[in-house]
């Protein structure tokens, strides 16, 4: 099944059932926000969350941001270069935007949800914002989804805690975490620090059992490193300007 939907490219991956807030200031997506507001509230107010393969997600919009050389853009594809779709990893995920709050100043606060993954087919760019036909993507639960949910989540309690430098004592109990293989998957996806290509890769893994196996060994392989290394370095704030959104 095929939709078309408002689209919002960014630094970073988005999981469903994760919480996605963003402070709006660019006049694309203001756009974007101002045409999601004439949805009913009783409705979802969808957009679709894709992750920036190449470019920029703020646009140069003057001398100095970021780069003092370059020519201002403008437009819906400002910064994603003459073919957008190329410029975007391939599979994204819907936000539903339960808040949509517009300030004085028409910048908007707004907090969504991831829901479903979704793959890009097309982007459009002859509006005031983008938009993309997608095609919503089933997740499939694969083989031994639901004991290798349970091995991800040992793993996950082992790398809290390395990262925290935690007693066992100090950690979430049980009950603090979900025990949907799924919802499992895509937790730890989102939390694990990994940078952009390797979220993107669980994001678009074929089922829920394959993410979990690509999560445990990179949770058995993070927690030895952590073990050995004092500290680790912030590997997103490495690879490119930091986000305004």
């Amino acid at each position: 099944m095929t939709v078309r939907l408002p689209l919002f490219p960014l630094n970073s991956v988005l999981f469903p059932g994760l919480v996605l807030p963003l402070n709006v200031f660019e006049e694309r997506y203001r756009a974007m926000m101002r045409e999601l507001l004439k949805t009913p509230e009783e409705e979802p107010r969808r957009f679709a969350v894709v992750a920036i393969r190449d470019g920029h997600e703020v646009a140069q919009s003057a001398p100095g941001m970021p780069d003092p050389t370059a020519i201002p853009e403008r437009g819906p594809a400002a910064g994603f270069g003459p073919d957008p779709l190329k410029a975007f990893h391939g599979v994204g995920c819907v936000a539903d935007a339960a808040t949509v709050r517009e300030r004085a100043d028409g910048t908007f606060e707004v907090l969504a949800t991831g829901t479903t993954r979704v793959r890009l087919l097309s982007v459009d760019a002859s509006g005031p914002f983008l938009t993309a036909e997608l095609e919503e993507l089933p997740e499939e639960p694969g083989d031994e989804a639901g004991a290798l949910a349970e091995g991800v989540l040992r793993a996950f309690r082992q790398y809290q805690k390395r990262l925290a430098g935690a007693r066992e004592r100090s950690l979430s109990t049980a009950a603090d975490l979900p025990d949907q293989p799924s919802v499992v998957s895509y937790l730890v996806a989102a939390a694990m620090m990994l940078d952009t290509p390797t979220k993107q890769r669980l994001l678009q893994s074929p089922d829920t059992a394959s993410r979990l196996r690509d999560e445990l060994k990179l949770l058995r392989t993070e927690t030895s490193i952590i073990r050995t290394l004092p500290s680790l370095p912030a590997s997103d704030l490495t690879r490119g300007p930091t986000s305004l959104n």
